[in-house]
């Protein structure tokens, strides 16, 4: 019961609302801050553990198609595919793929078509990836935020009672100069 009341007293204290308002980050974020527990973790390594094999083989697939390496090595079988047919196939007359290229147009809008819905769907895992970590970075700025205000408030009450002590020292001081200045005075 006490650490209901603690989470309780810690929501309405540093966010100025009760415990039963508060959203369930919000929920987990006090209970951290009032058990004195971090809040990070590595939210890549717990994103990767839940991808499948599909997931997996889609993102590396697309960090492929997006590298220099597919670039040169698309242009190099480019190159050599034009060369082949149009120079050293069309001479001996035995070219498969003359000019225009149909052939080589199929090949390249085959890969397209695979290649385009498996880049989208990587981008759409990237952005869930996204909304995840920034999720997760709203809980450690939050944390972080209330911890401060913690701070504050305890060095503003260090202050106000270092302030009471000065008063009373201070109080204390001045009865005593006055104590004197009258033992002076009578002793004149």
């Amino acid at each position: 019961m006490a650490k209901k009341n603690q989470k309780e007293e810690l929501a309405n204290r540093l966010l100025g609302r009760r415990w039963e308002s508060l959203s369930e980050r919000e929920k987990r974020v006090i209970q951290h801050l009032g058990e004195r527990q971090h809040i990070s973790h590595d939210t890549n390594q717990e994103f990767d553990t839940k991808l499948t094999f599909g997931q997996r083989l889609a993102d590396q697939v697309a960090a492929f198609g997006g590298s220099w390496t597919f670039i040169i090595i698309f242009a190099a079988v480019l190159l050599s595919w034009v060369l082949l047919n149009s120079l050293i196939l069309a001479r001996r007359g035995d070219a498969f793929d003359a000019y225009p290229y149909i052939l080589l147009n199929l090949f390249l809008s085959m890969l397209a078509a695979i290649q385009a819905p498996v880049i989208l769907m990587s981008q759409n895992r990237q952005g869930v990836k996204d909304r995840f970590d920034a999720a997760h970075d709203y809980e450690i700025n939050l944390k972080a935020e209330l911890e401060i205000l913690s701070l504050h408030e305890k060095i503003d009450e260090l202050r106000e009672k270092n302030w009471t002590e000065l008063i009373t020292m201070q109080q204390e001081q001045i009865r005593l100069l006055t104590e004197l200045l009258e033992t002076r005075a009578s002793a004149k």
